[in-house]
């Protein structure tokens, strides 16, 4: 075998390599002998075939079997002897391979680079950290008797709805005289002022009795989920059964009894318990929010350009998503598209870099995520699937690349907590609201009082990266789902922030 190396620059290698013909034949002279032995032809005792009878029937699948084995072996051999890491799998173009001829190919491969990680107890961080104000405990205790407040029929058949009421439908939607599929109900409990339904249908429901039948007109909203129904004119022929008004709200012991708690002290305990929990996750995401921009900014090294293309294609395919669903347009992001690329380019560029960095720092300090630890993640998961728990689990068993997928967030996850153990880590009381502003929007504040020049400042902070956010900056008014049968004509789906993109991946 002849390695030439044709390219080297940047993380970039090219190799020309060759295999003389000889040892083509010598490979197929010997795989050819094996089938020999297995191979029954009529007029043939098993073993007895010849090989030039073997070869004429078999020579081109053999012939190709031949190749693809000497290409393998003789450029996992070719990369081994130059110790070279391929970043992806090489890219092989066969120039030459023809029979009694050499075999020449070329080889494009992008090597790892060389990560270097700084001394960590160089870094300093801040950390924001909120304390749970009995306030937020009692919001909390009043919204839980809010949701377990008791809705008692009115005697007054007189008794105008009005908002806080609850009332009794029977409904029948239909557009252009046409009945639409989800548009009925039974014996459903709206309670008017809720925004449970899309606007304009619980306000033509305020001041009728019990009894009443009326027609309500409303049009779906643009942005409406079933696109069938976006957009259009609809009516509901509406039957008011029955009209409830709320009793009080009280927060005792014996809303603590109906959340299986001993009493309301014991409830009051767990909510605070459970806030802090929530104000811990909200602290731990800043700080490391604050830990990758430093360590971005602390390493400079070259990634390989296939890795940066496949991240940059995947934030790509979720951004035109993301737009879709939303409605939207890059024209209603303010950019263009070249400005986007360039964009989400850079980030996918970071999230490699930081990838990588911390695979790297994770095998040096020989972090490792154990089996019960994925196993508990799976499950987590598979809670989401109430009577599917068993296939979810049985996917992830079964699919290498979906317990990757479970392990690389557990990994990163131990990362960062070395990282930080290792750094000089300042806690920072704030309020609520400050743990929960955007970074972004602190930074572009900063960067706008800096621009004004009655007052003098520190400069800006460098803007935060977007990791932490889903590619589609501007958020979409909240989605409205098409009516389901038995439920609310125009029932509005609570608007859910997207997922945070992951700042790296297992490398």
């Amino acid at each position: 075998m002849q390695v030439t190396e044709t390219l080297s620059e940047g993380l970039k290698r090219e190799y020309k390599i060759v295999v003389t013909a000889d040892a083509i034949e010598e490979r197929m002279s010997i795989r050819l002998g094996e089938l020999a032995k297995e191979v029954k032809m009529p007029g043939f005792r098993p073993g007895k075939v010849p090989v030039t009878l073997l070869r004429k029937t078999y020579g081109k699948q053999v012939l190709g079997e031949i190749l693809e084995q000497t290409v393998n072996e003789s450029t996992s051999q070719a990369l081994a002897e130059r110790e070279i890491q391929p970043a992806l799998q090489p890219k092989i173009e066969i120039t030459q391979f023809e029979e009694d001829a050499d075999l020449e190919y070329t080889v494009e491969v992008e090597v790892m680079p060389e990560i270097k990680p700084m001394d960590f107890s160089t870094l300093k961080l801040e950390r924001l950290v909120a304390d749970v104000a009995d306030d937020e405990v009692d919001k909390r205790l009043d919204a839980m008797a809010e949701q377990f407040r008791e809705f008692n029929p009115i005697e007054d058949d007189d008794h105008a709805a009005e908002v806080g009421d609850v009332v009794q439908i029977d409904f029948k939607g239909s557009i252009d005289g046409v009945e639409f599929e989800g548009g009925a109900g039974e014996d459903f409990d709206l309670r008017l002022g809720s925004g449970q339904f899309i606007p304009g249908f619980e306000e033509q429901l305020y001041g009728h009795k019990k009894g009443s039948e009326t027609i309500v007109k409303v049009a779906f909203p643009d942005d409406y989920q079933a696109a069938d129904l976006a957009g259009k004119e609809a009516e509901f022929s509406v039957t008011v059964k029955d009209v409830k008004t709320a009793a009080d709200a009280i927060v005792d012991d014996s809303l603590a009894e109906k959340l299986g708690m001993e009493n309301l002290e014991a409830l009051k305990n767990a909510i605070k318990e459970q806030t802090e929990g929530e104000y811990g996750q909200y602290s731990r995401a800043r700080l490391k929010r604050v830990l990758l921009d430093q360590l971005d900014e602390a390493h400079v090294f070259d990634v390989p350009g296939g890795m940066v293309d496949a991240e940059f294609d995947q934030i790509w395919a979720q951004l035109e998503k993301d737009l879709e669903n939303q409605n939207q347009t890059l024209e209603s992001l303010d950019k263009t598209e070249d400005e986007a690329r360039e964009e989400y380019r850079g980030l996918a560029e970071r999230r490699v870099r930081l990838g990588l960095l911390l695979s790297e720092v994770g095998r040096a300090s020989e972090l490792e995520v154990s089996a019960e630890e994925v196993n508990r993640a799976i499950m987590e998961q598979a809670r989401q699937f109430p009577g599917q728990e068993q296939q979810v689990f049985e996917f992830f068993q079964s699919n290498p690349e979906a317990q990757a997928q479970v392990r690389a967030p557990i990994l990163e996850d131990k990362v960062v907590d070395y990282i930080v153990e290792m750094a000089a880590v300042t806690d920072t009381k704030v309020t609520l609201d400050e743990l929960m502003r955007d970074p972004d929007e602190e930074s572009e504040a900063a960067a706008e009082e800096e621009k004004k020049p009655a007052k003098k400042k520190a400069p800006a902070k460098k803007k935060a990266s977007t990791e932490e956010k889903a590619p589609a900056k501007k958020k979409a008014p909240a989605k409205k789902k098409a009516p389901a049968k038995k439920k609310a004509p125009a029932k509005k789906e609570a608007a859910k922030d997207d997922d945070a993109a992951e700042d790296v991946k297992e490398a």
